[in-house]
C-alpha cells in the first residue's frame, strides 16, 4: 500500500489560497523561499497528485525527479492511489483535493508562514481527523 502524505503551508489564520494561487505567491522572504525549496526536496522521488490548477504551477524541473499526476474530481481516490503501491504519494492541491483524499492521508506536514493577509481558501482541521481512515 502507498504511504499517503500531504504537505502544505498555511498563513497565520489558516489561509491556503487566494484566487486559485497561494496567497503569498512570489514573496521573496526567507521563510517563503525556504518553504518552496523544502517542498521540492521532500517530494523528490515521490508521486505528487494534485488538481490541474496546482499541476499547472509545477515548474518543469520538478518533473525530472518525481512522478506528477493531475487528478480530477470525478476520479475515485482509491483507484488513483492504487496505481502507486509501495510508493510515497503526496496529495497536493487545495481544499477540494484534500477533502476528497483526507481519509487516505496518514501524515500531514504543515508549515505555518508569517502571512496574515487576504485569502479565499482556508485549512480545515477536519482533514486531520479524517486522516488515515481510508484504504
Amino acid at each position: 500500500m502507498a504511504d499517503i502524505r500531504a504537505m502544505c503551508a498555511i498563513g497565520l489564520r489558516g489561509q491556503v489560497g487566494l484566487n486559485g494561487r497561494l496567497p503569498w505567491e512570489g514573496n521573496k522572504g526567507r521563510e517563503y523561499v525556504a518553504d518552496v525549496a523544502r517542498f521540492f526536496d521532500m517530494t523528490r522521488g515521490a508521486v505528487l497528485i494534485a488538481g490541474p490548477t496546482t499541476i499547472a504551477s509545477v515548474p518543469r524541473f520538478a518533473y525530472e525527479d518525481r512522478t506528477i499526476v493531475a487528478i480530477r474530481s470525478d476520479m475515485d481516490p482509491e483507484a488513483v492511489l492504487a496505481q502507486f503501491p509501495e510508493r510515497v504519494v503526496y496529495v497536493g492541491g487545495g481544499p477540494p483535493v484534500w477533502t476528497a483524499y483526507a481519509p487516505y492521508i496518514r501524515h500531514w506536514d504543515i508549515t505555518r508562514l508569517p502571512y496574515d493577509g487576504d485569502a479565499d481558501r482556508w485549512f480545515d482541521p477536519v482533514w486531520l481527523i479524517a486522516g488515515g481512515t481510508g484504504a
